[in-house]
């Protein structure tokens, strides 16, 4: 199920590193050194916010995948 959620993965001046965010997932972040260490990095994270919020019995959002914007 974590990977139909929409990832955000870029680069960060500040600090230094790729950061990945998963909008749906409040909270859900992660950073690493390469753009696929910030990858691997975040699907480990969203597999334990899943499991987390299970255990605590949170509300699980449902995928949307890619969502478009309209200005």
């Amino acid at each position: 199920m974590t990977n139909k959620y929409e990832i955000i993965i870029y680069w960060s001046d500040e600090d230094g590193v790729y950061i990945a965010d998963v909008p749906e997932l409040q909270g859900c972040m992660a950073h690493g050194n390469t753009y696929e260490s910030a990858l691997a990095n975040i699907k480990s994270a969203m597999e334990l916010w899943i499991e987390t919020a299970k255990e605590f019995n949170d509300p699980i959002p449902e995928p949307k995948g890619r969502r478009l914007a309209f200005a």
